[in-house]
């Protein structure tokens, strides 16, 4: 039973990790869009409680500023788990976890709202991005996300063994998630 509670403690938590992680990284790629084209951040909203969004005006280049959130927010934790050495194995297929969760989030959301024109993807329809190019850009960050996940290992195998789960990892996680949480309620705005 105690083994049981690790193991979904450790995936409540990274679960956590992987979307509070996904929605900050997304933003900065924002962050770094408006900083290449000379736009001035007036707010960076990363709120445990809302959707992430970063405010930009001047916005002399939406069209820069909104795709490099998903570009940002699939490549960097693309290059994170890359250079995550081999001997911290643990470490390593985390990292991966969370650079395929990165790629099916922002896949999802970039092809998904194409079609409702949500957010970030009204903009980019707005400036001029053709709707093929959102979803292919989508549907190929998904797929090499769903990709990274098969690499991992069986899910079955993953559920049906408790043991699998060290405790002191799934503790350290769930500190993350609470320090994580907790500096988003502290400093950043709604």
């Amino acid at each position: 039973m105690r083994q049981r509670f690790n193991q979904l403690l450790f995936v409540v938590s990274l679960l956590a990790l992987c979307w509070y992680g996904m929605m900050a990284i997304h933003e900065l790629g924002h962050v770094a869009g408006a900083m290449l084209s000379g736009g001035i951040v007036e707010r960076v909203v990363v709120h445990p409680l809302t959707i992430s969004r970063t405010d930009v005006a001047p916005n002399p280049n939406p069209l820069l500023v909104v795709w490099m959130g998903p570009i940002v927010g699939c490549a960097f934790p693309l290059l994170l788990a890359a250079f995550v050495p081999s001997q911290f194995s643990t470490a390593r297929r985390i990292t991966w976890f969370f650079a395929g969760f990165c790629l099916l989030a922002n896949g999802a959301y970039i092809a998904i709202g194409s079609i409702d024109r949500v957010g970030d993807c009204g903009e980019m329809l707005k400036h001029g991005s053709p709707q093929w190019v959102l979803i292919a850009f989508g549907v190929a960050a998904a797929t090499l996300g769903f990709y990274l996940w098969h690499r991992l290992g069986s899910i079955k195998q993953f559920i049906a063994d408790p043991s699998l789960v060290e405790p002191k990892l799934a503790y350290i996680l769930l500190l993350l998630t609470i320090v994580s949480l907790a500096a988003g309620f502290l400093f950043s705005p709604i």
